[in-house]
Parts: structure tokens; sequence; C-alpha cells
């Protein structure tokens, strides 16, 4: 009887242990070294690193609330805006009271940063999306607010507008997405573009 249970359990024991080695092991350290090796940059967060420190990711936004810098899209994740760890949406659907209400109270924000404003807000300015982490806003979204920031730093419009046309990227393989900007990157080289005013030389985004 024992020679019988012997001879299931020790193979089973085996095949338990070295499948603990292979994927639990060797996989995750091959993964991980022929992405550092491959994709270097995206295996280390996509990190954006101005003089020796590390600002944010291009993958991950952050919030710019100061006039002088463009906004990124609102977040939902708690219990910060752009957590990581609780990538979500605010689950409210189109009839929620307490999505009208939010949206109501970012357009009433825009609008009192820029009071002289009559386009139109883009969508993407007052609503969250389903991650919560969009690094990026449209090119409406960032054109929208080109005349704010442009007035608070005493920079030309034109040269506002064409910042945001360097930095812009189409869709992806010509196909995926919408035209896009980086928010970090467009600030960024906003502050690389300022020049002194009356609120004093920019400071780099998420210092």
């Amino acid at each position: 009887m024992n020679t019988r249970v012997n001879s299931i359990i020790r193979p089973a024991v085996t095949l338990f242990l070295i499948m603990t080695v292979l994927l639990g092991v060797v996989y995750p350290f091959a993964v991980t070294g022929l992405s550092q090796l491959l994709f270097h940059d995206q295996a280390a967060g996509s990190l954006v690193v101005v003089n020796g420190k590390a600002v944010g990711s291009r993958i991950i936004g952050q919030s710019f609330s100061e006039p002088k810098y463009f906004w990124s899209r609102p977040s939902a994740t708690a219990p910060q805006p752009y957590n990581a760890i609780a990538s979500s949406g605010s689950n409210l659907g189109p009839l929620n009271p307490a999505l009208t209400d939010a949206v109501g109270t970012r357009i009433a924000t825009l609008k009192a940063a820029d009071p002289t404003n009559t386009l139109p807000v883009p969508v993407d300015l007052v609503t969250a999306s389903a991650s919560g982490l969009d690094p990026d806003i449209s090119i409406a979204a960032a054109r929208y607010q080109a005349a704010r920031v442009a007035r608070i730093r005493g920079l030309d419009p034109a040269a506002v507008r064409s910042l945001i046309d360097v930095h812009a990227r189409g869709k992806l393989f010509g196909l995926v997405g919408e035209p896009r900007v980086n928010v970090l990157e467009l600030n960024l080289a906003l502050d690389a573009l300022s020049i002194p005013n009356k609120q004093g030389t920019a400071g780099s985004p998420g210092a």
C-alpha cells in the first residue's frame, strides 16, 4: 500500500517542485531580463527625468492645478488622483446627479481660470477616463488652454499653439485612438520655452 501511495505522491511532489522553479523563478527572471534588455524604458516605468530627478511617467498622468500649466484629464481614482494602485473610473452613470455636479464644477473651474475663453469645453477636460490614469489630452483640450497659458506666462499665443503641434501624436498605427498630446511632456517643454513674467519663472512640473 505504501509503495503504491509513494508511486503517486513522489511524481506529484517532483512535478510541483519543478513547476515552482520554472514558473516561479526561471520564467519571471527571464521575462524581467528580456524586458530590461529589449524595452528598458518601458520596463523601468517610462520615467521622465529632468536634471537627474524623476518628475513623472509618460504613461501615468499627474495633477496640474496652476493656471500657468496645461491641465490633465480629471482622475477619479482614490484616495488621490492618478493612483496607479487603484486604477478605475468613477462608475457613475450618465444620469447620476453626482456626475453632473462633478462635470459642472470642473467646467466652472476652467471658466474661472480663463473667463474670456468662448471655445466649447472639450469633454476630456471635464470627465475622467475608465482607468483614471490618462497621461494625454486631446489636441482640442490642449488648444482650449493655450490662450490662458500664454497670457499668464507672457508668451506669444502662436508660440504656445506651435508647441502643442510639435508634441502632438497621431493615432497608433494610423488606426487606433485619437490624436493627443502628453501633458507632462508638454508642460516640461513649456517651462523650457517660458520667459520671466509677473509670476516668476515657471518651476518644473511635479516639483
